[in-house]
């Protein structure tokens, strides 16, 4: 890290900690508000709706007073590595995947009692065992609030794995986030990062890196879906040039067409490593687009689903000009299963076989 980065760090640190702790008062205040003029809900009639507030109310106290928990615990386990040495190194990245461990657990946990969360994953996480897995890279569809948390969750205290994620710049305003994250291998993308060569060489370099136990998480779509991003993104398409794309675009309604730089460059130090490919595919979510969605769909009524499929490393295209069209393929694999998830009402559907991590 440069010293300009390392003053860069300080000082939106120094900005990020004292404003999400005066945010703490300002939550409880809206907590304590809200139920008080619970009861004028249940007057007017809105029982259905009555507890909608006082659920996002206590949720943001949670979410704040975990963050901020998470940041002391960071400083404290920077404080215990102190010193160089590769032993410290690792002990300092054990620990704050500890740390992470812990943070996300309790987030879903308080998810699960305050907006009744519920996840199914077919076919079932396997079970983290005595031998670590082989590296893999995890392309998933991103839709819906929280989405992201819940995979990250799902590898790190599900199946055992140590997440590496490619996450928007943007995110480092979270300070416990910005602090747990920087002692684990990350990737950070700027805004402007289809202008910007650096990062897909980044992310190149962490799949080629990846060992045994690592997974690294990458977003294709850039952003979470939504029908406006969707047709923006397939004008952009028919703009540049890219007809074939925004073609098949128009014949996935439930995904975004996928970024290819960045996974590209993930699908090329995979196959350098030996690392397998994931995919990720999750529905029950998606409907929450936007503030009101969200109010509406608040305790959730259907279960988060979700789907993967593993492609062992050595199955990967060799070269760009065949690989681009083979992520794309799975990409349409990804959609076609959120659409057989049909409404709400519809029982699962058994998925094709797959080849498991091992």
């Amino acid at each position: 890290m440069s010293r300009a980065a390392g003053v860069r760090d300080v000082a939106r640190r120094c900005v990020t900690v004292p404003a999400f702790v005066a945010l703490v008062p300002l939550a409880l205040a809206l907590l304590l508000v809200t139920v008080a003029l619970a009861p004028l809900s249940l007057l007017a009639g809105r029982r259905g709706r009555a507890w909608q507030p006082q659920r996002l109310a206590l949720y943001a106290v949670v979410y704040l007073l975990a963050d901020l928990t998470g940041v002391g615990a960071a400083l404290v386990v920077r404080l215990r590595c102190l010193g160089g040495g590769a032993a410290r190194r690792e002990r300092l990245v054990t620990l704050n995947y500890r740390l992470l461990a812990r943070l996300l657990g309790f987030l879903v946990g308080c998810s699960r009692r305050i907006f009744a969360l519920s996840v199914e994953v077919d076919p079932p996480l396997p079970r983290p065992g005595a031998r670590p897995p082989d590296g893999m890279v995890v392309l998933a569809r991103h839709a819906g609030p929280g989405d992201s948390i819940l995979l990250v969750h799902g590898l790190l205290c599900g199946a055992g794995l140590r997440p590496q994620v490619v996450l928007k710049e943007f995110l480092r305003w979270d300070p416990c986030m910005d602090l747990v994250l920087s002692c684990l291998p990350h990737c950070f993308v700027p805004r402007h990062a289809d202008t910007d060569g650096r990062t897909p060489d980044a992310i190149g370099a962490l799949a080629a890196g990846l060992r045994p136990g690592d997974a690294l998480v990458l977003f294709p779509e850039g952003g979470n879906f939504t029908e406006r991003r969707r047709s923006r993104s397939i004008r952009w398409l028919v703009r540049t040039g890219q007809l074939r794309r925004a073609a098949r675009a128009r014949r996935q309604h439930h995904v975004l067409p996928p970024r290819t730089a960045g996974p590209l460059a993930a699908l090329s130090g995979a196959r350098d490593a030996g690392a397998a490919v994931v995919f990720v595919a999750h529905t029950g979510l998606d409907h929450i687009d936007s503030p009101s969605r969200l109010w509406s769909s608040i305790p959730l009524r259907r279960p988060v689903r979700a789907t993967w499929w593993s492609v062992p490393g050595r199955a990967i295209p060799t070269g760009p000009e065949a690989r681009e069209p083979w992520l794309t393929g799975q990409w349409a694999r990804v959609d076609a299963w959120i659409g057989r998830q049909g409404s709400e009402s519809a029982p699962p559907r058994t998925a094709p076989p797959r080849t498991a991590p091992s």
